[in-house]
C-alpha cells in the first residue's frame, strides 16, 4: 500500500496523520495547485458539492451512499471545507489526500473560509491548536489555501464559484448531476 493510500484509510476513520504528513500532502498538493489554471475547465459527467464545513460524517455520507467513492465519480467541492464542524481539518485532509491521489477525479475550489482571518474566528485555527498543541499544521493548510483554484467551468457552459450558481439557472440546467 502507498503512502497516500495509508493516509486515505486513516483520514477515512477520523484519524490524525502527524505533523510531517500534513506537511508533506500540503506541499503534494499545492504542487498540483500550481499546475491547474484559476479557473479549471471540466468536463461532465461530475457531481458537484456545497459546503461541508468540516462535518465529516456528511461527506463520508456523500462518498457512501450519494455519490460514490472517489474516483468512481468525478467530483468538484465548491468551496468552505473548515470551520463550524468538529472536524475541519480530518475533512480537508482527506479530500487533499483525494486529490493528491486521483487529481483528474476531485477538483478542490477556494471558498471563503479558505483564508487564515476566518479560520480564526470560525473554529478551525482552534482545532488545528487542539489537536496538534501549536499552530504550525494550521499554517501548512492556510498558506496552501492560496494556491487553490477559484472557478471551474464545466462543459464551457457552467459556471461554478464556491458563491454558488446565478439566480436565473435553471434546475433543469444543474442538478446535482451534470450529464
Amino acid at each position: 500500500m502507498s503512502e497516500i493510500d495509508r493516509q486515505i484509510v486513516l483520514l477515512k476513520k477520523c484519524e490524525n496523520l502527524n505533523e510531517s504528513e500534513v506537511k508533506d500532502l500540503c506541499c503534494k498538493a499545492r504542487e498540483l495547485f500550481i499546475e491547474e489554471f484559476n479557473v479549471v475547465n471540466l468536463d461532465s459527467p461530475i457531481t458537484i458539492c456545497g459546503d461541508i464545513h468540516g462535518q465529516f460524517s456528511d461527506m463520508k455520507k456523500l462518498f457512501a451512499e450519494i455519490g460514490g467513492e472517489c474516483p468512481n465519480t468525478h467530483y468538484i467541492f465548491m468551496g468552505d471545507y473548515v470551520d463550524r464542524g468538529n472536524h475541519s481539518l480530518q475533512t480537508f485532509l482527506l479530500l487533499l489526500a483525494l486529490k493528491v491521489r486521483y487529481p483528474d477525479r476531485i477538483t478542490l475550489l477556494r471558498g471563503n473560509h479558505e483564508c487564515r482571518q476566518i479560520t480564526q474566528v470560525y473554529g478551525f485555527y482552534d482545532e488545528c491548536l487542539r489537536i496538534y498543541k501549536n499552530v504550525t499544521v494550521w499554517r501548512y493548510c492556510t498558506e496552501l489555501f492560496d494556491y487553490m483554484p477559484i472557478a471551474s467551468l464545466i462543459d464551457s457552459k457552467v459556471f461554478c464559484v464556491h458563491g454558488g450558481l446565478f439566480p436565473d439557472t435553471k434546475l433543469d440546467d444543474v442538478l446535482f448531476k451534470i450529464d
